[in-house]
């Protein structure tokens, strides 16, 4: 069944209260067997559009061996994968990744004057934004990498034309370097048991049947 992964998007849901209508969500996906399609671009949100069409124009920043959403599933629970925003291949493999979040123009400012010190980013990034923190450690447990870059990208505005043609410049994002945080990643992987056992069971079931 398509629908049976746990992606670095699901984290958030994934960690809520199992009670949650987050997590239940989750769960129904999980099982539905109807895979979830997304068009960001042709979202009425406004901020949704902005982020993916400004995704596009970052990966123009980056050198020739970066690839927009690379999929990587994990050889420790093959129930876990996730898309990397902007994969760094080198010889056929994930050698780091850059995860890229939009933020307003005035919550960018937060940040400034903390863009050179990454243990304050990063102390930022887990006060803040820790969906964000534990997603880009999913990422790593996927990868099995040990750091990767978490990147702040200003938004200056929300009109699509303006956006397509932005050339986005270096001081206009931030990059936290994060770490791997085993405690972290011990969490997700407890989460995620009863889904890898789920998953285990039905392909079992269905190896079964075919016999």
């Amino acid at each position: 069944m398509n629908t049976m992964y746990i992606g670095s998007g699901d984290i958030s849901a994934l960690m809520a209260g199992k009670q949650t209508q987050s997590h239940t969500a989750l769960l129904q996906r999980f099982v539905s067997g109807v895979k979830p399609y997304y068009n960001a671009k042709a979202s009425p949100i406004d901020a949704c559009r902005a982020g993916t069409i400004l995704e596009d124009r970052y990966l123009l920043t980056l050198p020739d061996n970066y690839f927009s959403q690379y999929v990587v599933q994990s050889k420790g629970m093959d129930v876990f994968k996730c898309s990397l925003d902007f994969a760094k291949i080198e010889g056929g493999k994930v050698v780091d990744f850059d995860e890229l979040k939009t933020k307003s123009f005035s919550d960018y400012l937060e940040l400034e004057p903390i863009k050179h010190d990454n243990d304050l980013l990063l102390s930022f990034l887990k006060k803040k934004h820790k969906s964000y923190y534990n997603q880009v450690q999913e990422q790593l447990y996927c990868t099995e990498l040990e750091s990767c870059n978490l990147v702040f990208l200003s938004v200056l505005s929300y009109d699509d034309e303006e956006n397509y043609s932005r050339n986005i410049k270096e001081g206009e994002f931030i990059k936290v370097r994060v770490s791997r945080d085993e405690k972290v990643i011990s969490a997700i992987k407890e989460r995620g048991l009863i889904f890898q056992q789920i998953k285990d069971c039905y392909y079992d079931f269905q190896h079964e049947e075919s016999v």
